[in-house]
């Protein structure tokens, strides 16, 4: 009898133990189950890390994506991270992938990715891509100096050119454009360079033109006319009427002389570009995304000249890929969309 008593004291710290352990583990997830119960709309986890997929660190994209960085961190308190890019086919892949959580891209290389078409043939479409927002129209921009000679589409002929990186939005634009003009690449030497290499390149004489979709003015352009004579080359009027009529995302253009010194105004295309978000992100953190970014506007209005052309009237403007419930929300409440 007394050894039984000496077993059962012994074993009874470990039982009290293992109940108030028990009991704490309760008591720890209550909480958090009140805490889902207070509103549908409460947050759910945060990201720990937003990662921005942007472009060449000579483009728009990347510039943009700094302040949004920075705009996420001070008004939202996430940690961030610009990754610079081969651009829009390269950004949806990495969201899809996971490896994002925003993404720049052209609105032709989403659509095509959410269609399965174009560089996205043989996948299965990407039905979950959602968006942020439209944000500011691409121009198309052929650019060379004037002393390559070089003043039609057609004269780019036998030249070496540079389209963008490969299977980037510059690039697929590149290629409706070589159509347009009944040209293909085999009609030139193509070089697969980023803006900044393009520029560099073209200084050198290493290739004689080079096709840069982005926001106006572009860096890279405007360093190449501080010491050289820029020149850009038009797109032809049947062109722009092919395009119009078989790539209706297009829509004319004119970029004004004074915009790099050339000697004219240059006739050309723009099409407009998007914010793209990971759709595993919950509605609640993507409502705050979109919050932080356009509540602050005038942030990224400082940041490039591009981003003037950003304004809640026109967020679903050649938007062909379904908004995120949560940007959709936050453009609902300020009376953007209806």
């Amino acid at each position: 009898m007394a050894t039984t008593q000496r077993k059962t004291k012994k074993w009874l710290p470990l039982a009290l133990l293992l109940a108030l352990l028990a009991l704490t583990a309760c008591g720890q997830g209550q909480p958090a189950q009140q805490s889902g119960e207070q509103s549908e709309g409460s947050s759910q986890q945060e990201p720990q890390f937003i990662t921005i997929a942007t472009g060449g660190t000579a483009g728009v994209y990347y510039q943009l994506g700094g302040t949004l960085a920075k705009l996420i961190e001070e008004q939202l308190g996430y940690k961030t991270s610009v990754q610079a890019t081969g651009a829009s086919v390269e950004n949806i892949n990495l969201l899809m992938n996971n490896q994002a959580e925003i993404a720049f891209s052209i609105s032709d290389s989403a659509t095509q990715a959410y269609e399965g078409t174009g560089p996205f043939e043989g996948q299965a479409p990407m039905t979950d891509l959602r968006a942020m927002a439209a944000i500011y129209p691409n121009v198309i921009q052929l650019v060379t100096t004037e002393d390559t000679g070089i003043k039609t589409f057609e004269d780019l002929k036998g030249k070496r050119v540079s389209v963008g990186d490969r299977n980037s939005g510059t690039e697929i634009n590149a290629r409706m454009i070589f159509e347009a003009h009944g040209m293909t690449y085999d009609d030139v030497k193509v070089d697969y360079l980023s803006f900044g290499e393009s520029i560099d390149q073209i200084k050198n004489g290493m290739i004689d033109a080079a096709v840069i979709s982005s926001g106006l003015p572009n860096s890279a352009i405007m360093d190449l006319a501080v010491t050289h004579k820029v020149r850009l080359i038009p797109i032809s009027e049947s062109a722009l009427n092919y395009l119009q009529e078989k790539y209706p995302f297009f829509m004319p253009l004119t970029i004004p002389a004074d915009m790099y010194d050339t000697a004219e105004d240059t006739q050309t295309v723009k099409v407009a570009n998007v914010l793209l978000v990971n759709h595993r992100l919950s509605e609640d953190v993507v409502y705050n995304l979109t919050k932080a970014i356009f509540d602050n506007l005038e942030a990224l209005y400082s940041a490039h000249n591009a981003a003037l052309d950003i304004k809640l009237e026109t967020v679903t403007e050649g938007l062909l890929v379904p908004l995120h419930p949560g940007a959709e929300k936050y453009f609902k409440e300020v009376g953007a969309i209806q």
